[in-house]
């Protein structure tokens, strides 16, 4: 099945009334038509990618569809894992030497970003580190079409490009509403050659993604109907996909949930579990989607402290049936922690920071860095670098993630 509508998918990707600025086509083989799409929006097409994606053959399948409408393809495929200035700038100097007239990221995050990152400096010139901020681009962009093959990052509904630093690794949050993605294409086939691991992150970093931004302080009507929608088809298809990697309506369901998830953040952003793994990603290279899930259920713990929010974790906890109906919001709320950390233990994922290399002695660093990430900004209970110390010791062995909930918050 294939649906397009820039009003929604069969699942109601837009609501009524809601601003709907791109075009998502959703359904197994819906790839295949991307270069009658594209051929609407010009002639030579820079495709972003990854070596991965590569060696599998998704870009040169993606190629030959757009050729046999007449486009010319040049393909980057060096895309790396969280992009920085640099990598960015290669990818821009390859686009200025074939002189295209639209892009299309195919790929995780790391390539949508890329593209998104490439869009900015091809049409508005500068670095990166211009852009950081919120509606910095002068200029219009390229058309921008995204074709997500991980169930993740929700990049592919975002304005957003997470840049790195070159120096310090700090990762920059270039947003701008011409950044957008004029179509998405979600084909659950293309997630099919993942890795089990990657799997596993990128569907964590969806679960995260859906969590944090139903709740942040920047919440908004619209944001929280992607959120919940985001929460409640992750919930259903994330098990399944971990049983039956093949099960291709297991993964169209959480290609809808991290899409979901990805226009949430759109609207209200994310919170503190963001701001305690990027330190970690920085300092030792954890894995992103690793990072975020160890984290999630204590910033989670931390946040139900605020009445108000644990509310709104004890809705989506009723709403997807993980407590009685008439549970109290603290029973209901821990049922939704509860949860995740069973996804996180289906996920087979390192259960504290020491598995991962950290010691102790790093918990005061970590925390002055999570308490300067922009995401920390967002968290619906205030959070300084003294909670962040807490948050941290209480990943540590001796308290692990996959533990009774803590009682230091």
């Amino acid at each position: 099945m294939q649906t397009s509508s820039a009003i929604g998918t069969g699942d109601g990707f837009f609501a009524e009334g809601e601003e709907a600025l791109q075009e998502i086509v959703f359904g197994a083989g819906s790839s295949g038509s991307i270069g009658e799409h594209a051929s609407k929006l010009g002639k030579h097409a820079l495709l972003v990618t990854d070596p991965g994606l590569s060696a599998v053959g998704h870009p040169r399948r993606i190629a030959e569809s757009l050729e046999e409408q007449g486009i010319r393809v040049t393909t980057y495929d060096q895309s790396i894992e969280n992009p920085t200035e640099t990598s960015v700038q290669d990818c821009v100097r390859i686009a200025r030497q074939a002189v295209v007239d639209h892009i299309i990221g195919l790929g995780g995050g790391s390539s949508m970003d890329t593209a998104k990152g490439c869009n900015f400096i091809l049409t508005n010139g500068g670095r990166m580190a211009d852009y950081w901020g919120v509606g910095r681009a002068s200029r219009e962009m390229l058309p921008f079409i995204a074709l997500p093959t991980t169930a993740g990052t929700g990049s592919e509904c975002q304005s957003f490009a997470l840049i790195s630093e070159d120096e310090t690794h700090r990762k920059m949050a270039c947003g701008d509403k011409k950044a957008l993605p004029s179509l998405t294409i979600l084909d659950p086939e293309l997630t099919l050659s993942q890795p089990q691991m990657v799997t596993s992150c990128t569907g964590i970093d969806a679960l995260t993604h859906a969590l944090e931004s139903a709740v942040t302080n920047k919440r908004n009507d619209f944001s929280d109907r992607h959120a919940r929608m985001a929460f409640g088809l992750i919930d259903r298809n994330l098990p399944r996909v971990f049983d039956v990697p093949e099960d291709l309506d297991a993964r169209g369901g959480m290609l809808l949930g991290a899409s979901h998830a990805g226009a949430a953040i759109e609207q209200s952003m994310l919170g503190a579990a963001h701001s305690m793994a990027n330190p970690l990603t920085a300092r030792k290279g954890t894995v992103h989607g690793i990072a975020v899930g160890l984290a999630l259920p204590v910033v989670m713990e931390f946040n139900a402290g605020r009445p108000e929010t644990m509310a709104l974790y004890a809705l989506l906890a009723r709403e997807c049936r993980l407590c009685p109906a008439g549970s109290e919001d603290p029973e209901a709320s821990a049922a939704l922690v509860g949860r995740v950390r069973e996804l996180l233990s289906l996920a087979d994922f390192p259960a504290s920071l020491d598995e991962l290399g950290f010691t102790e002695e790093e918990i005061p660093t970590l925390a002055k860095e999570a308490s300067e990430q922009w995401t920390a900004g967002f968290n619906p209970r205030p959070v300084e670098a003294d909670d962040f110390v807490r948050l941290y010791a209480s990943l540590f062995s001796s308290t692990s993630c996959y533990s009774q909930p803590h009682e230091i918050f």
